[in-house]
């Protein structure tokens, strides 16, 4: 979560194709299996400074 934030204050405006790799470095060290669809929009919401309610869900045994 507070890697998202970081992201969010530092690349408002930057390109969604510099933001998504930084996002998928995060969930990846964050153990979170975000999809490629689920990083672009983050990206996307980054980028543009948009809300975005970051949603992860638990699966387990």
């Amino acid at each position: 979560m507070q890697a998202y934030a970081d992201l969010a204050q530092t690349h408002r405006g930057r390109p969604v194709a510099e933001i998504v790799p930084l996002l998928r470095t995060a969930a990846d060290r964050a153990l979170l299996g975000f999809t490629g669809t689920d990083l672009l929009e983050q990206a996307e919401a980054i980028s543009t400074g948009a809300r975005y309610e970051l949603r992860v869900r638990i699966t387990g045994p």
